[in-house]
This record gives C-alpha cells, structure tokens and sequence, in this order.
C-alpha cells in the first residue's frame, strides 16, 4: 500500500530509530513500526498524541528536546505478532486498533 511512497520499516529495538523517525517527521514519508508490545516507548508519546504547534508558518513537533518539521504528510503504523493484544485505555484513546484477524463469522 504504502511501496511508493518511500516507507520506512523499523522496530524499536532498532539502534537508530529515533533517527529514522524524525526523519520520517520531517520528509512526510510514513514510518511502519512493527513487532511492538501492549507498552510503547515514552518517546513515541508526541508522535501518538500528534503535539503539534504551529512556529510562524511552519508546523513543529517537540520530540525529546528537539523541535521537529512536522510534515502533514507523514503517517505512522504500527503492527504486532500479539495475538490478543490488551493495550492500557491511554494508549487506545490515541490511536486506531485495527485487528486484521477478525473473521466475518467472528463478526457475526
């Protein structure tokens, strides 16, 4: 879905995450994290909460204590191998869940 526009794929156990994730920020590519647990790194925090404000004409993310580009471009998905993930109400207020297991009887 997402092959042409440049994806990023990472895991948070990845060295230079953070790096790939600002960069994503600022060029407005989307940023897949995969494998992620029912708790997430407070670093993503900003990211979920989508803590934007606007400096003159420019849209900006405090990331850390780093004051980011904030392209409108830019997604971020995140996926797990959880079979029946129980995520803390914090977390699910600020995202979307999509559980692409459900079948159409267990939706009956």
């Amino acid at each position: 879905m997402l092959k042409d526009n440049n994806v990023q794929i990472v895991k948070l156990t990845h060295n230079k995450f953070g790096q790939i994730l600002m960069s994503s920020i600022r060029m407005g590519n989307p940023l897949l994290l995969e494998n992620i647990e029912e708790t997430l790194d407070p670093f993503i925090e900003p990211v979920l909460k989508k803590n934007v404000t606007k400096k003159g004409a420019q849209l900006i993310l405090m990331l850390g204590k780093e004051e980011i580009p904030y392209s409108q471009d830019f997604k971020f998905y995140m996926t797990t191998k959880l079979s029946n993930p129980h995520y803390l109400p914090e977390i699910s207020i600020k995202v979307t869940i999509i559980n692409f297991t459900v079948t159409q009887e267990g939706l009956e």
